[in-house]
């Protein structure tokens, strides 16, 4: 049994953190626009590790928030992925919890803390049913309130805990986990309006209206200004069908509008946060001036110094050298002191010289060597920069797809489930994944795609490369239509020609069926844990 910790409504010690994917602090423009704020907190919740090919329940039982509510789930591990059949009852109302609130979400949470989305319970009455699926192995399940179906995190408002039946399979055992859940207050401190509801009008329509209004208190119109248009085209056509009364075509757009909606919150905030490290870059990188320049002044008044000071040496010997000459007709001894007076100053004179000399090429090497150090950390910075980068591409590309890191990139492994069999048209799971993909690489320009298409063995080598040229394709295009420059994206058909698993096995052939996207560029450098030479291809 896995123990999960996260507080109760009734409040313990909270650690504040930003509320977005790439954020780890607040960020308030002004006190209109207020942020959304993370929370650590602790609550034990039981978890398990479901083997593999088993098939299991679970229980589900109401937090203090909503003690009556219940629920159970038939559990199916198989091939990796673990399916979820769950059922809940005695649900009440999500406004019950304010108005903000307008449905419940099932949450997987991993042994690091790591919250997983599965999908929006929808009431019918008090009751609900859902059938998801998840590559997690161990994980807890959670039930919240929120304010639309595609959240990234939790809210604090925890209403059902999975619980663990004395015929559960699974391996059990008890670690200590954080994960972070959204402040409960949040949304009321953003002093959304209560909706006035109309029965012909989807649950929906009413979420895609809270996502963009909580993604535009965010900043998602200036920081994010494309994904943010392109929320609020699909607002427009949800609120046009419903206006039309195509009840039909409302949910689609509507559960566009929210995904869109969310993405530009992402962003926003992300770029927020660029906006603030850039700007104490600036600040630290005028210190550093300022310093140079201090510097410098200093240097030029004590090589003034110093030259004034050689000038009157040279008057003293001038003036020296006269008075010798006027008396020279007194003494041919006091003539030859003179003279030798002048010989010493002249050395003395030549010497200072080589000292300042000396000075003057030290200090240059000095100089060298500092601007030597400066361009190595430089590049180690850059380099870091890269990996950090390409860590968190890593991280966000697997929430959505199986991602691995290789030496060509960042490898986004489609599977063949994702497609019809034989066939090439994406399923609406494969286009909400690559919609979501689509979202992210849009926040980093300079990354390139490679789209490879690949079949098993079971056919004619021609029909296979066709159907991988196909496939490989329709992703293609599907991410040019989600706003990926054409000239970044290319698309290749590899056919059977380089399978990953064994053909003369259903498994293997069904590994081997897949569309890789393999994504690269200079901004995110070489494969984590390489050589800083180890570079992608270009």
């Amino acid at each position: 049994m896995i123990k999960f910790l996260y507080t109760s409504a009734l409040g313990l010690l909270f650690v504040f953190s930003a509320y977005a994917v790439p954020q780890q602090r607040e960020h308030t423009r002004d006190s209109q626009t207020p942020s959304l704020i993370n929370i650590r907190v602790s609550r034990t919740v039981q978890a398990v590790n479901y083997r593999d090919r088993a098939s299991t329940k679970i229980d589900f039982r109401g937090t203090p928030l909503m003690p009556r509510a219940e629920g159970k789930a038939d559990i199916q591990a198989k091939g990796g992925r673990v399916a979820i059949r769950a059922e809940f009852d005695h649900l009440e109302l999500p406004s019950t919890f304010g108005s903000a609130y307008l449905t419940y979400v099932l949450w997987a949470i991993s042994p690091e803390g790591t919250p997983n989305n599965l999908g929006e319970v929808v009431l019918e009455g008090s009751k609900s049913k859902l059938a998801v699926t998840t590559n997690l192995q161990t994980f807890a399940m959670i039930v919240t309130a929120e304010p639309y179906f595609a959240v990234s995190f939790p809210s604090e408002v925890v209403v059902i805990e999975n619980i663990v039946r004395g015929d559960t399979k699974g391996s059990v055992s008890t670690v200590d986990a954080k994960f972070e859940l959204l402040k409960r207050g949040t949304y009321d401190d953003m002093r959304l309006e209560r909706f006035t509801t109309d029965a012909s009008a989807p649950l929906s329509l009413y979420e895609a209206r809270n996502a963009l209004r909580i993604a535009k208190a965010q900043g998602a119109a200036q920081y994010a200004p494309e994904s943010w248009a392109k929320a609020e085209d699909a607002m427009r056509r949800a609120e046009d069908y419903q206006l039309r009364k195509q009840h039909k075509a409302v949910p689609t757009a509507a559960r566009e509008a929210v995904q869109d909606a969310e993405d530009a919150r992402n962003i926003a905030v992300k770029r927020q946060e660029d906006e603030r490290v850039a700007q104490q870059q600036r600040q630290a990188d005028e210190q550093a001036r300022r310093a140079k320049a201090a510097q410098e002044d200093e240097s030029q008044r004590r090589a003034e110094a110093e030259r004034q000071q050689m000038q009157a040496e040279v008057s003293a010997a001038q003036e020296a050298k006269a008075r010798a000459e006027a008396d020279a007709q007194r003494k041919t001894a006091m003539l030859q002191e003179q003279q030798a007076r002048e010989q010493a100053a002249l050395a003395a004179q030549q010497a200072a010289q080589s000292a300042q000399q000396a000075q003057d090429a030290q200090s240059q090497a000095q100089q060298a060597q500092q601007q030597a150090q400066l361009a190595q950390q430089q590049a180690a910075q850059s380099e870091r920069d890269k990996q950090e980068l390409r860590a968190k591409l890593l991280q966000q590309f697997n929430r959505i797809l199986e991602t691995r890191d290789t030496v060509r990139g960042l490898v986004v492994n489609i599977g063949d489930v994702l497609f019809d069999t034989g066939r090439y048209t994406l399923k609406p799971p494969a286009r909400e994944a690559l919609a979501k993909l689509s979202g992210i690489v849009l926040a980093y320009p300079g990354l390139k795609l490679t789209v490879e298409g690949h079949t098993d063995s079971t056919g004619t080598p021609s029909f296979n490369q066709k159907l991988s040229e196909e496939r490989a394709m329709t992703v293609r295009d599907y991410l040019v239509q989600q706003g990926v420059d054409m000239n970044s994206v290319t698309a290749a058909g590899l056919g059977e020609g380089m399978p990953i698993a064994d053909n003369s096995t259903a498994a293997g052939r069904q590994k081997n069926r897949r569309v890789e996207i393999i994504v690269s560029g200079e901004v995110i450098g070489t494969r984590i844990g390489g050589q800083p030479g180890d570079q992608p291809p270009q």
